[in-house]
């Protein structure tokens, strides 16, 4: 995924090359003391004297720098593991919420940072019901669903993270507010086609989600504020929703162009709102895969 934090890890061959070179060093630098140091001495012991300045570096570097390369190994090993624990939610696999808004200021303020974006904000719908009536143990393999279903859909380079209970959010470098809803649709798509049955019954799961597209620089908070108010309108709109901000229109997919209203009235940014299929659990994949193709 992107902008991971890497760590070195030295493989077997790198234990190897350090063995190697860190042990003609010790021969060579014993080499040179010695040789300054025979050189007013009788040169029939000489021959022996270079002799045990060659064998007993290797004899006692090469084990040395064998054992304390592995050492060294096994440390990054284990820090790479620590960092990957310390960034990630240990139930659904994603970022948690510090490393994905860090990652994703990164993006947002770096040099290289993309020309334009978007950022989703997504929460399962009617999730408390699933508790209450099945058991956290049941939640959380719901969450677990969800976030795998999110994860189907999205490119290498996207980032995705678990912001808190229910919610997820989503970053996509280098997307317009049209390619934004695509993928928006196609998580609301990937979720409800995907199986969950706490009680050997399938229950329905779906997702509101709302998203915010940006060109040029802008701010983690400001943008995450933005898609947040675009998930609660698609709550408002049902559920099961998808409210992208600055969409363009898309007769196609049944879209509805909704003024974006403040406390002054509407603005002169709308929003569109992609209504939900009331028939919640599709016959096939096939037939989930035929409905997302509209919004290539």
């Amino acid at each position: 995924m992107l902008l991971f934090r890497t760590i070195a890890i030295p493989g077997l061959s790198s234990v190897g090359r350090w063995t190697i070179f860190g042990t003609l060093a010790c021969v060579l630098a014993s080499l040179s003391l010695t040789w300054l140091l025979i050189l007013d001495i009788d040169s029939t012991l000489a021959p022996r004297i270079l002799l045990v300045s060659t064998t007993l570096p290797i004899l006692i570097g090469a084990p040395l720098f064998f054992f304390f390369s592995l050492k060294l190994r096994g440390l990054a090993i284990a820090n790479k593991r620590l960092d990957r624990v310390a960034r990630t939610d240990s139930l659904t696999a994603c970022l948690n919420r510090r490393a994905f808004t860090a990652r994703v200021n990164a993006w947002l303020q770096g040099p290289s940072s993309p020309p334009c974006g978007a950022l989703l904000v997504i929460d399962a719908d009617n999730f408390k019901s699933v508790n209450d009536v099945y058991g956290h143990e049941s939640g959380d393999e719901a969450l677990t669903i969800i976030a795998r279903a999110i994860r189907s859909v999205l490119r290498v380079d996207d980032l995705v993270g678990r912001m808190g209970g229910e919610e997820f959010a989503v970053f996509l470098p280098g997307v317009t507010s049209r390619q934004a809803q695509t993928v928006a649709e196609r998580i609301r798509m990937s979720v409800i086609v995907a199986c969950f049955a706490p009680t050997g019954e399938a229950y329905p799961l779906s997702v509101s989600i709302g998203a915010a597209s940006f060109t040029g620089k802008t701010s983690f908070p400001d943008l995450f504020r933005t898609a947040d108010q675009r998930l609660y309108r698609a709550k408002r709109a049902g559920r099961n929703a998808v409210v992208v901000a600055d969409a363009p229109a898309h007769p196609a997919t049944g879209l509805e162009r909704a003024g974006a209203t403040t406390k002054g009235g509407p603005t002169d940014r709308p929003d569109f709102c992609v209504k939900q299929d009331n028939a919640r659990q599709p016959s096939s994949l096939a037939a989930s895969s035929s409905l997302m193709s509209k919004f290539e």
